[in-house]
């Protein structure tokens, strides 16, 4: 083909397009068909650019592929937006890849059902330990007494979707749901709706899509050992928490704080304290999963406080450890002391913090 010929070639759009909700909560089947002005074209490799706006990420995905259909997420309560074009290449084209001019769109507005003011809010969904996940819910103080919320999942294990197994109640209304065992699996989008029924109306739906590993909350860790060394250094250890998250994932912060005889305060560095008789060390940790295993993830709640016996102190600091267990704390002298209790370690009202973020060898100080 020549130059001219080339320049002159036109590229239809794909036709047919069409968009199917196999009533797995958002997860929409696309397909189309080539052009017919390209069926008999046999010098040319046919290939396709969808592109559909996602709402969860708020931008446009684009995908190209040889096929004829896609799979997609989407949330059910907003606009589906979908378009395609067609790319052709080969002896026709001299080689180049050439896009239709055109495309082929098709927008879905959402199904308006239920009241205004009845969807649930703040939905949030926990994976404790890696052990059993709990999704929880607000109402929105518009919903009607009353209100019945009914809480669907599916994911690409299941043939349809299913029910919440075990509803949380609160007060006497389902607040949540608990999944227990292998039910919901990590690393696969899972889809959840929450609708409902009140007695003004079916309650509005909503619609959310995650996936479990990106939702995880250690347990909090049992055992710590503050050990004093003969160089007046503190060793801090501690086990890893219960549960199945493995510990390899985890990263740490720990948080320390002293109190001198005479209640002046020290301005923290990353060599801290020498041990005093007359001082008192006490640290606790808490972790998460690290971001080379999850993208996001909860914080456990904090370890008990455990302490180097001496008077009470003024100030911590958070140290961010990525899977060592192992911490050795050393301390400058101090000097006064005010009295408190064990049970309260430190005073938010004269505190200072240095947080320190440590990822394999590479160390930062914000």
């Amino acid at each position: 083909m020549t130059g001219n010929c080339f320049l002159s070639l036109a590229v239809d759009p794909p036709e047919n397009l069409t968009i199917l909700d196999p009533g797995h909560l958002g997860s929409l089947q696309i397909h189309w068909s080539p052009p017919a002005s390209l069926l008999n074209m046999k010098d040319c490799h046919k290939r396709f650019q969808l592109e559909y706006f996602n709402t969860y990420e708020d931008q446009w995905t684009i995908i190209r592929t040889s096929k004829r259909t896609y799979s997609a997420q989407f949330d059910l309560g907003k606009q589906v937006q979908v378009r395609v074009y067609t790319l052709l290449k080969g002896s026709c084209t001299n080689g180049s890849e050439v896009k239709s001019a055109r495309y082929t769109e098709l927008i879905k507005e959402p199904t308006s059902t239920g009241l205004v003011g009845t969807a649930v809010q703040d939905f949030v969904c926990v994976f404790h330990r890696m052990e059993y996940v709990e999704c929880k819910w607000e109402r929105d103080p518009k919903q009607p007494a009353n209100s019945l919320p009914t809480l669907y999942f599916w994911h690409n294990e299941l043939e349809q979707t299913e029910e919440c197994p075990k509803y949380i109640i609160s007060n006497g209304i389902r607040s949540g749901c608990t999944f227990t065992g292998k039910s919901l699996p990590d690393f696969t989008d899972i889809n959840f709706c929450v609708n409902g029924s009140s007695p003004e109306g079916p309650m509005k739906p909503s619609f959310i899509t995650l996936q479990i590993q990106n939702h995880v909350k250690p347990a909090a860790t049992q055992i710590l050992q503050l050990q004093a060394r003969p160089d007046t250094q503190l060793e801090l250890s501690w086990e890893s928490p219960a549960g199945k998250v493995p510990k390899n994932c985890l990263e740490w912060e720990v948080e320390h704080s002293e109190e001198g005889p005479d209640g002046n305060h020290l301005s923290v560095r990353l060599t801290l304290l020498s041990i005093s008789d007359k001082s008192r060390i006490c640290v606790r940790v808490r972790s998460k999963m690290h971001k080379y295993c999850a993208n996001e993830g909860f914080w456990s709640d904090w370890s008990v406080w455990t302490c180097y016996p001496g008077n009470v102190f003024f100030f911590f600091f958070s140290l961010c450890l990525p899977i060592h267990e192992e911490l050795t704390v050393k301390t400058t002298t101090t000097t006064t002391t005010t009295k408190k209790t064990a049970s309260e370690p430190f005073s938010g009202e004269h505190s200072e913090f240095i947080h320190q973020t440590s990822h394999f060898g590479g160390t930062t100080v914000s």
